[in-house]
């Protein structure tokens, strides 16, 4: 990276910092820590499993009007949007905008038991890092922001989707970019995700995921032995797919995650499925790996009814297959001299942090797969246990996460108004 876009970049950084409305929204952030937490709280009793985010969708948008955002409103699929618009521009512009988001949902179905607990700067609940302190960050800016009176050159728009979990396959953010009014528009996309403020995801980890069913006419397992079993044709398939090879570089892996099928000990299954998960930084990897799943089902289940066809006697019927895609996300990473990155490093350097750059799946992937710049952060503070119902957020350093945050988001709406 050469020098001066770094200079250019700090520059900026420096300059906005000095700004009187930006120390005003600096001490909101400094002033509000309990009302943070209460949010973060509130937000963590409601369920949201994918699928199932509408009561969150419906509290984000009541504290997006709250928090003074204009054309506050829900689209077909369930995503959150608040509107912080440009200080001279026309309402009707439709020019460059900055999105700042965070998924709404949580891995953790709708039984189970959320009963958030606070102690001090603590909060213990299924989902309170991941991604409670992403949600209410993304509202802590939005107040803060407000409340400062700053005037933007161009829109920022605040955005809680839906999708991002499992089989959710980030539903939220690939309907913005393929199906709303902002999709043209977008210039950068800064996604909010758990705790933390030292790293970022920069590399998007491409993954897909497949459901693949056998199914056979099934029987007694005594009086119709030799009926195709679709059970033993799926565990002969994932056998052989296990024993793929895969390469160190790039990193690429294959998971046989369930399989599931059949009634009872003494009867012959009609049906057997199993879910796979395959993920590599290289989508010709991904390619590679569904070429060899699809050859070894057609092999294990050509050769189950291969020895059906040699009993002259069998005549009730053979094993079939599908397989269906139920996640795709694509592979991509913001390029070393992106104007994002390098704005990124500039507010390090003003802040005293020092970000570490990871690879992930996170809402990311979609703009970074179509050329946008984009990265993932955490919202400041810590946690652990996410995925888990011991998951934890703490709130200590919540603060200098959060002005990380509001610096690069503000640096990058200067950007895009330059654009």
């Amino acid at each position: 990276m050469s020098p001066a876009p770094l200079i250019s970049a700090f520059s900026r950084v420096t300059a906005l910092a000095a700004q009187r409305p930006v120390h005003a929204a600096f001490a909101w952030l400094h002033g509000n820590p309990k009302r943070i937490m209460d949010w973060q709280a509130s937000l963590v009793a409601i369920p949201a499993p994918p699928f199932g985010e509408q009561a969150r969708a419906v509290w984000l948008a009541a504290r997006f009007a709250e928090a003074g955002l204009s054309s506050v409103e829900t689209d077909a699929v369930g995503n959150v949007f608040g509107l912080l618009p440009a200080a001279k521009l026309p309402p009707e512009s439709t020019g460059p905008v900055v999105v700042l988001s965070a998924h709404l949902d949580t891995v953790f179905p709708v039984e189970i038991r959320l009963s958030p607990v606070v102690d001090g700067n603590r909060l213990e609940a299924p989902g309170a890092c991941d991604n409670g302190a992403g949600v209410v960050g993304m509202l802590a800016i939005a107040h803060a922001l407000v409340q400062a009176r700053t005037e933007l050159p161009a829109p920022l728009i605040f955005l809680g989707n839906v999708g991002e979990e499992g089989e959710g396959d980030l539903r939220g953010v690939r309907h913005v970019y393929s199906q709303s009014a902002l999709a043209g528009r977008i210039a950068t996309h800064i996604v909010l995700d758990g705790a933390g403020a030292d790293s970022a995801v920069t590399q998007a980890l491409g993954s897909r995921r497949y459901q693949v069913t056998v199914t056979g006419p099934g029987g007694h397992s005594f009086t119709d032995a030799g009926t195709p079993n679709p059970i033993a044709a799926l565990a002969s398939m994932l056998a052989v797919l296990a024993q793929t090879p895969l390469p160190e570089e790039p990193r690429t892996t294959l998971n046989l995650g369930t399989i599931h099928g059949g009634t009872s000990v003494n009867s012959i299954p009609e049906s057997a499925v199993a879910s796979i998960d395959f993920r590599s930084t290289d989508p010709e990897q991904l390619l590679s790996l569904e070429v060899a799943m699809y050859r070894a089902v057609e092999d294990a289940v050509e050769h189950c009814n291969a020895q059906a066809k040699s009993n002259a006697a069998y005549s009730r019927g053979l094993l079939a297959f599908t397989i269906d895609k139920i996640g795709d996300r694509p592979a991509a990473h913001l390029a070393d001299d992106s104007p994002l990155l390098e704005t990124l490093r500039a507010v390090d350097r003003h802040l005293g942090l020092h970000t570490d750059l990871r690879l992930g799946s996170t809402d990311a992937n979609i703009p970074l797969s179509l050329g946008i710049p984009a990265l993932s952060l955490g919202a400041g503070g810590d946690g652990g246990g996410a995925h888990t119902q011991a998951e934890w957020y703490s709130a200590k350093d919540r603060e200098v996460g959060l002005r990380r945050v509001l610096l690069l988001t503000l640096a990058m709406i200067e950007w895009a108004a330059e654009q």
